[in-house]
């Protein structure tokens, strides 16, 4: 998968999760003070993106996605679709 179609598919599922726009979302924005994600939210979109990529993102790694860019560079390193 190449880094845009990484970045449109972690989008849709970040905007799916979170209720927000697609166009709200850059490879910049943090989830928790960009998009407004609280602590349930991240946890619900980390087990949104393990369906989503067929993977399993362990706590200490999901503890250090903070922006969408992190999650598109660990999709490419670690999914499957």
């Amino acid at each position: 998968m190449d880094e845009q179609k990484a970045f449109e598919a972690v989008k849709k599922v970040v905007a799916e999760q979170l209720g927000v726009s697609e166009s709200e979302i850059t490879r910049e924005s943090s989830f928790v003070n960009d998009l407004g994600a609280d602590s349930l939210d991240t946890v619900e979109l980390v087990m949104a993106l393990e369906e989503a990529f067929g993977m399993e993102i362990p706590d200490e790694d999901a503890e250090k996605i903070k922006t969408i860019g992190d999650t598109i560079n660990y999709v490419m390193a670690h999914g499957k679709k």
